[in-house]
């Protein structure tokens, strides 16, 4: 299921559906979805409020589980995990940046990124870590203190830490929302060129037509169902495309 041709998938759904309630006050977060997630891309997930975004990320990485159909990263079913093989696989072969940073204010910049690793009994790949903090431009900022960095600095951190582990995919959740647009296009920029230039794989739900120009294919979602997609997308094609959803 990870190849179709020559796509080689980081991850995906298959069929995937999430219902919560029941009867009159069912809802449908996700109808029938299927989608892959080519390796070493960046793709966007965008759609109005309540199209399934976040459902569909928290149902990839593993922080929910659907109602019926597959998710998949890698080669790993994750319908076939118990809770204890769902959590190693989140901690190494899953990345995660949010809107808040979620960074720990007592450790510096450099512990932050390698807490994951720590927590995991393991030191990680220094080379591998020295690439990912030069990307990001933190060299001269690794001993400060979350509360002693900027929001766009405390977000590099964040976005380090998610690369740390050399992760089959990140999800990125609203990444620049807290950001004004200035320190937003840096990490933007950030995330292009970690898939670019180091090989990464990020997925990120947006809704700003701006930070999904920077991806390389946008998926659309409405009522809980992929309607279109886009590749090598503008901020004024996507724009242009979310009107059709009355945003």
């Amino acid at each position: 299921m990870t190849e179709t041709n020559t796509l080689v998938a980081a991850a995906g759904a298959i069929d995937a559906s999430k219902i919560y309630g029941g009867g009159d006050s069912e809802v449908r977060a996700l109808d029938g979805v299927t989608v892959q997630f080519e390796a070493g891309k960046f793709t966007a997930i965008m759609g109005p409020s309540g199209s399934g975004k976040s459902t569909l990320m928290h149902c990839l990485a593993g922080l929910d589980a659907l109602t019926s159909g597959a998710v998949y990263i890698g080669e790993t079913y994750l319908a076939t995990l118990n809770d204890k093989q769902l959590t190693e696989l989140r901690r190494t072969a899953v990345g995660f940046i949010f809107q808040a940073y979620n960074l720990v204010p007592t450790l510096t910049a450099e512990e932050n990124i390698t807490l994951p690793l720590l927590l995991g009994g393991s030191k990680g790949d220094q080379v591998w870590i020295d690439r990912v903090i030069d990307t990001v431009g933190l060299r001269g900022r690794l001993k400060h203190r979350p509360s002693e960095l900027s929001g766009g600095q405390q977000q590099r951190v964040a976005v380090a830490r998610a690369m740390a582990s050399q992760p089959t995919i990140i999800f990125a959740d609203e990444p620049t929302g807290n950001l004004d647009s200035r320190t937003g296009a840096e990490i933007l920029d950030f995330m292009r060129r970690a898939v670019r230039e180091l090989g990464q794989t990020i997925v990120m739900v947006t809704h700003d037509p701006n930070a999904a120009s920077y991806a390389d294919r946008v998926i659309f979602l409405a009522d809980g169902k992929v309607v279109d997609e886009m590749l090598e997308p503008t901020a004024e094609r996507v724009l242009d495309r979310m009107k059709h959803f009355g945003e």
